[in-house]
């Protein structure tokens, strides 16, 4: 993994053109962009990646937003269209509706939208009017209810205009056609959907949509962060527009406050599997066939943290291939009883690895008696995989990564790896050692009164084992 990805080369490509695509430091302009709150007790408040999707009339800009809304199937995605927010036109407007200039900034409610946008970002639902261009009115149509989602796409001509909506959006993207494109495309819409004539058309965009684009959206054009050329007609910049997206989203708010916590990113397919071993009525077989899948995916994401050399090979064509070398001094700790569940993925995945044991009592929440340990000998030496399916208050972790610790291992040489973690448990393992990495495949929602992790899976050795939870039950030492 130490080569870049395409997200990590579209974020570092600030100031230039990519494939028709245009990136102007989005990081950096959201540095000042409300992040969300954590607590060591509390919840996590999650916000919405607002995406602002700008551009002439007629430019492409719905397509855009289609495109985005289809490939971020696994996200819950939202649409809200500034046409939505239009003022409510007088009695005496409407007579001479012709004469009413519908792409200037003052035709917007703008303090409704962002009534809407303030209230779907703190979670709540809302009623969005639904605007009917043949009527000229937002109150004819039955309202649109909008949940709140992971995703919100904001469309409009003037979204970029004024300063307070531009605040709200972590991505601003304008959507850059020709004119006479436009044009064409105007003419078509308002003379089939819209039944205008040709002559009115013309006279409007002469009259109201040209220089409109002219006075007060072209100059927005500054604002984005990212450009598009031809809109919809370009599925590369769409591509990685949507990568970008995923790799933010697949972001844990924890992996903001500590760069050394990475989750795995979520697809259906972990999600299906985290359902299937969290579910109470999952059989033993069941639950130990899906435990040891997301064990192999974790496994296999930790060992891209692991440093590498280049090498290069000659491949039966007789060419050349330059790739990597995997780190040799590697071996794995496993926590005694569910870590040793993760011991068979890591022997798949290092053949002939080294596996030491650490066992701690963990009676309660302060059960941090180190009852025995097995490593190897050369430990400090190596990089060390520590292996503990479940992360919850990190007394457990911290003790085990003291000991590695005083072992000689260097604390940037450890790599904790697990299923899932608790908010409290990361927060204690990443503050006490700050240079190790954590490596998980979902963020828990706390801990209950006795300190178990929710809604979590249960006592993870007794359902992967088939032991039943007795406090008499003797711990066998596996060497």
């Amino acid at each position: 993994m130490g080569s870049k990805s395409v997200v990590d080369l579209l974020e570092s490509s600030s100031g230039v053109h990519f494939s028709g695509f245009h990136l102007d430091g989005i990081e950096a302009r959201n540095s000042g962009v409300e992040q969300p709150t954590t607590s060591e007790t509390g919840t996590m408040h999650s916000q919405p990646f607002v995406i602002g999707v700008a551009g002439g009339a007629s430019s492409g800009k719905t397509t855009v937003c289609d495109m985005i809304i289809e490939q971020l199937r696994d996200q819950r995605v939202v649409l809200v269209k500034q046409d939505s927010f239009y003022h409510i036109l007088a009695e005496e407007e409407l007579t001479r509706v012709h004469e009413y200039n519908f792409d200037h900034p003052d035709a917007f409610d703008t303090e409704r939208l962002l009534s809407v946008m303030e209230q779907l970002k703190h979670g709540q639902a809302v009623d969005i009017p639904n605007y009917d261009s043949k009527s000229y009115k937002n109150d004819v149509l039955p309202t649109r209810r909008v949940n709140p989602s992971d995703v919100i796409i904001l469309e409009g001509i003037l979204l970029f205009h004024d300063p307070r909506v531009r605040e709200l959006m972590n991505m601003k993207i304008f959507v850059d056609t020709d004119a006479d494109v436009r044009l064409a495309r105007r003419i078509r819409r308002d003379t089939v959907r819209k039944g205008r004539d040709i002559r009115t058309v013309l006279d409007q965009y002469s009259k109201f949509v040209k220089p409109a684009f002219d006075d007060f959206i072209l100059p927005t054009k500054k604002y984005a962060d990212i450009i598009i050329p031809r809109g919809g007609d370009n599925p590369v910049a769409i591509d990685l527009i949507v990568q970008h997206i995923c790799t933010k989203l697949g972001q844990h708010d924890l992996c903001k406050i500590y760069p050394n916590l990475y989750v795995i990113h979520s697809t259906f397919q972990i999600r299906g599997m985290h359902t299937l071993i969290r579910d109470a009525k999952t059989t033993k077989h069941d639950f130990v066939f899906y435990a040891d899948r997301l064990i192999r995916l974790v496994v296999e994401h930790g060992l891209g943290h692991l440093p590498f050399t280049e090498k290069q090979v000659i491949t039966p064509t007789g060419s050349v291939y330059t790739g990597v070398d995997f780190c040799k001094r590697l071996c794995g700790v496993s926590v005694i009883r569910s870590g040793e569940s993760m011991e068979n993925a890591l022997r798949a995945c290092c053949k002939g690895i080294k596996i030491g044991k650490i066992l701690i009592h963990r009676e309660g929440d302060n059960g941090q008696q180190l009852i025995y340990e097995k490593l190897p000998n050369d430990i400090s030496d190596r990089h060390v995989l520590l292996l503990d399916p479940i992360l919850g208050t990190g007394n457990s972790a911290v003790q085990a990564i003291s000991l590695l610790i005083r072992k000689g291992v260097p604390e940037s040489n450890i790599i904790f790896l697990n299923l899932i973690s608790a908010p409290q448990g990361v927060h204690v393992v990443c503050k006490s050692f700050p240079k190790i990495k954590i490596v998980t495949s979902e963020i828990e929602i706390g801990l209950n009164e006795e300190y178990r992790v929710i809604p979590g899976m249960g006592e993870f050795g007794d359902r992967y084992f088939g032991t039943d939870d007795d406090d008499d039950q003797q711990v066998v030492v596996r060497v």
